[in-house]
């Protein structure tokens, strides 16, 4: 049951050292390991803000025309995820929002949905304490603190500070990242 108001921020902004190549950009089920992250997402949420860094003009133009995904520029991309994070929740204008990784294209509607039906005013995370994997659904009361932080700052000890549920769902998809050419050629397999 996808969500009529409720954004996700993708962070994609990384120079993809470890895997050599764009990442964001590798060919994946008839389009990009990106695309497939930002559809499934779209099956549940109604808007991605997909943050851009190395090679944003890139995203911007292919993007441009998807009413549904917004494309936003972070400056200072090198700095870390968190710089990334920070800039994709000036955007946010649902309740609550989801965080999901743009190189992790295995990621169901469903697991959206399972998070979502224990949305409160804490984090949820699909996962459990030492392993929480993703989407992380936030409240928008972090919106201001994770704007707030200094750049260099982690989101794990910004999360923890405050209440925080774990779905407990056992399943790869959460944890499972394109990272590496290995993940990358072992992904590709299962087309």
């Amino acid at each position: 049951m996808k969500q009529k108001h409720l954004d996700c921020v993708m962070p994609a902004a990384g120079l993809s050292s470890r895997m050599g190549d764009w990442k964001l950009m590798l060919p994946y089920r008839q389009h990009t390991i990106l695309d497939e992250s930002i559809e499934n997402a779209l099956l549940f949420c109604s808007r991605v803000i997909v943050v851009a860094g190395h090679r944003h003009e890139e995203l911007v133009k292919h993007y441009c025309r998807h009413d549904n995904v917004l494309v936003v520029i972070n400056s200072h991309y090198q700095q870390g995820m968190f710089s990334s994070i920070q800039v994709g929740v000036e955007h946010v204008e649902s309740e609550h929002f989801f965080i999901c990784h743009g190189d992790m294209p295995c990621v169901p509607a469903d697991i959206y949905q399972q998070v979502w039906a224990l949305k409160d005013q804490c984090t949820v995370f699909p996962g459990t304490l030492n392993k929480p994997g993703h989407p992380v659904l936030l409240p928008n009361n972090m919106i201001d603190i994770i704007k707030n932080a200094p750049i260099t700052s982690k989101m794990k000890p910004l999360i923890m500070a405050h209440t925080v549920k774990y779905l407990g769902l056992k399943c790869d998809e959460i944890y499972l990242d394109i990272d590496t050419p290995d993940a990358y050629q072992s992904l590709i397999k299962t087309q």
